[in-house]
């Protein structure tokens, strides 16, 4: 009588259990969908072919605020510069905790410590960090100099926002990338090395191209980070909504592009929100949702990728 007793209670409480996580799925779903619907609520009727393929202008009529071209561009640039940056860095440092680190050696626990900080750092840390560093007379070549003659750097434009946002990506496409060649099979390690291929060679012909939909998985999902993130734009790329050339299309003006200050969707959302300095929300919800369909595109690539890898893999 006991051990039914006992028996039912088990059942009783993982009833509850797994109704308690269908709620908090639920509850996680409907807010998402909540958010969703009220971007595209606010923001669908300023989408049109003239907000796609306007630039910015100053104004303080919201008719007249111009479109997402140049923000768009910026946000493109922004995300393929910083993760071109990291990638062979961080596909490095994955290969290397996965495949030559002894989880027992004490700097192993140390990169693991470091990672995870790094990790939990706030963007807006990084963005004052970058500020500091970059605005040094040593880095003039990466952005204009701060004053005719001066020793300072100007410190805000595309290449240190690159660098300083693919350091802030680098632990969690490092961890995810990390995951991605751990699940590779041992036995194709094993058969491999029986063969007489090299340990690296090993690593290069046989596990790196058998984790490449996973890398792919950590790539996209870190593009969708720096293309959602406000603060290191703001700090280390500046407020300015233009590029810093009109022509920014030209081939000969993409170097002073890329040292020039700009905008990324993000900064635009901000500048026009009443929370900014401008009084656009209707633009600014337009701008939410195009980057929030942007977001949506690299999670749904990320999953395809992920599925794509599990196939192969099984």
């Amino acid at each position: 009588m006991e051990s039914i007793t006992k028996q039912g209670n088990r059942r009783i409480g993982s009833s509850i259990g797994i109704a308690l996580c269908w709620a908090a799925s639920i509850a996680v779903a409907a807010v998402c969908l909540f958010i969703i619907g009220y971007l595209v609520f606010q923001g669908w009727h300023a989408i049109n072919w003239h907000f796609l393929s306007s630039d910015p202008v100053a104004s303080l009529s919201e008719e007249s605020a111009g479109g997402v071209r140049t923000p768009m561009v910026g946000t493109a640039i922004l995300v393929l510069f910083s993760i071109v940056l990291i990638l062979p860095v961080a596909i490095g440092a994955a290969v290397y905790l996965a495949e030559y680190m002894d989880e027992r050696w004490w700097i192993t626990r140390i990169v693991r410590i470091g990672l995870e900080t790094l990790a939990s750092v706030p963007s807006v840390v990084f963005g004052m960090f970058g500020l500091a560093v970059f605005t040094v007379g040593f880095f003039k070549f990466l952005s204009s100099s701060g004053t005719e003659g001066g020793s300072m750097a100007f410190g805000r434009s595309f290449l240190v926002a690159s660098i300083v946002m693919g350091v802030h990506i680098l632990p969690f496409v490092i961890k995810v990338a990390e995951e991605a060649i751990r699940s590779i099979p041992k036995s194709l390690r094993q058969g491999a090395l029986a063969l007489g291929m090299t340990k690296w060679r090993t690593i290069r012909k046989v596990v790196l191209p058998a984790a490449a939909p996973g890398i792919a998985t950590a790539v996209v999902l870190g593009m969708g980070l720096a293309a959602g993130d406000t603060a290191i734009v703001w700090l280390t790329l500046g407020g300015t909504m233009t590029m810093a050339s009109d022509a920014w299309w030209r081939v000969s003006n993409w170097l002073p592009v890329l040292r020039g200050a700009g905008s990324t969707l993000t900064t635009f959302i901000y500048f026009n929100s009443p929370a900014g300095d401008g009084n656009s929300p209707g633009a600014a919800f337009g701008a939410a949702l195009v980057l929030i369909v942007l977001v949506l595109v690299l999670n749904l690539t990320a999953q395809l990728l992920f599925r794509r890898g599990s196939k192969a893999g099984s």
